[in-house]
């Protein structure tokens, strides 16, 4: 029996997704030169949106707010962790926090439903909040997501693209 290789040919359209994919996963995977500690960390995506502002340390808009097209939208732990913080803050609205390996927080403000609570073992992936307009510092449904590493605010989108 010959096998026909042309069966196993990847059509234009295949190609051209596999390419697409690999430009947006190539920047989940950390290459901060920076930030050696932060190499190889793989993230996942908290909301796929628009950034509608971006990270400034010197006005302390220490993270990035993404503006979803779904108003429900689902927001998702970016690597595996604890649930340390849980709850409603005034300027924040309903927050959660999660602890990761290698002295890294993640935080994500504003939503209108927590799926979470203190304790709470997560997946990278897995959805820990709804996205939302609660709290006092924000002017419409987003997410407001933080990176913390040893106490160092980063700039999320040296790590992400969202």
């Amino acid at each position: 029996n010959v096998l026909e290789l042309s069966a196993f040919q990847n059509s234009e359209f295949d190609s051209l997704q596999r390419v697409l994919i690999e430009q947006e996963d190539r920047y989940n995977v950390i290459a901060d030169p920076d930030n050696s500690s932060m190499r190889g960390v793989l993230l996942f995506t908290p909301v796929r949106g628009t950034v509608s502002s971006s990270f400034n340390s010197k006005t302390g808009h220490y993270g990035v707010d993404i503006v979803s097209p779904n108003k429900n939208e689902t927001i998702k732990a970016v690597l595996d962790g604890v649930v340390i913080f849980a709850s409603y803050t005034s300027d924040g609205g309903k927050m959660i926090q999660v602890q990761h390996a290698g002295g890294i927080i993640s935080v994500y403000k504003h939503n209108s439903t927590l799926l979470k609570n203190v304790g709470d073992d997560v997946k990278a992936g897995e959805p820990i909040a709804i996205i939302g307009n609660s709290g006092e510092e924000t002017d419409g449904p987003h997410l407001h997501f933080e990176i913390w590493q040893n106490g160092r605010a980063l700039d999320p989108q040296k790590y992400l693209v969202f």
